[in-house]
């Protein structure tokens, strides 16, 4: 289902702008427009596991990433540029109960990559205790830190900040932070979400992204 959706990436970006169509046997479920020129689709599929949702992000000149999570928000898998990645080993999953229940939550896990090499992910999601109202959706913000390194210990990446969490909708949402590609140069980047559509509203299935864009010349 991940390279059919993506298989769009090859289109122009006028054939975007028709809007987001889901894989065969998919349904989008919502649509979110965010800062810094993303938009991002939501759908379920009927043949994957119960609780799973694949979120496709676009920009101006169509999809660039996309990623399966589960009922838990956990990710499961994605795929970009630089090609798949899966869950491997799991020590200790994600999960928005647990942040919920405790006010945090911690996680370690293994990511398989495509190439055939394998990167180590730890990191804990801590909830700020302050609400923010978006759209009409309620979000909990969430303080953030996570770290990947390689097979040796070396740090590859290393991210910080805040981010926006719903229990109703199972996802978590970018918020402003700072990421480390391993030299030490810091990223800052807010792609905060700005609206929601759900089936029936204006902005559903939008293909093409709408805050912080810039023209796009023909």
């Amino acid at each position: 289902m991940i390279r059919a959706a993506l298989i769009c990436l090859a289109l122009p970006v006028s054939a975007q702008a028709a809007g987001f169509t889901p894989p065969q046997g998919c349904t989008t479920k919502m649509t979110v427009q965010s800062k810094q020129c993303r938009v991002s689709n939501y759908y379920t599929c009927g043949n994957d596991p119960a609780g799973t949702s694949w979120r496709v992000d676009s920009d101006q000149e169509g999809p660039f990433f996309a990623t399966l999570t589960n009922a838990e928000g956990e990710w499961l898998e994605s795929l970009d540029a630089n090609g798949r990645r899966i869950m491997g080993e799991r020590a200790d999953p994600a999960s928005i109960s647990t942040l919920f229940a405790e006010g945090r939550d911690e996680y370690d896990f293994w990511l398989n990559h495509e190439q055939g090499t394998r990167t180590h992910v730890t990191g804990r999601d801590v909830l700020t205790g302050r609400a923010v109202t978006i759209d009409g959706q309620v979000l909990q913000q969430t303080k953030f830190a996570f770290t990947e390194m390689d097979e040796t210990g070396r740090v590859l990446r290393h991210s910080h900040g805040n981010e926006f969490v719903s229990q109703d909708l199972g996802s978590f949402f970018a918020g402003p932070s700072e990421h480390d590609d391993g030299s030490g140069n810091a990223l800052a980047v807010d792609g905060s979400p700005m609206s929601f559509a759900f089936p029936g509203e204006d902005g559903f299935e939008a293909g093409q992204p709408i805050f912080d864009c810039d023209a796009v010349i023909s």
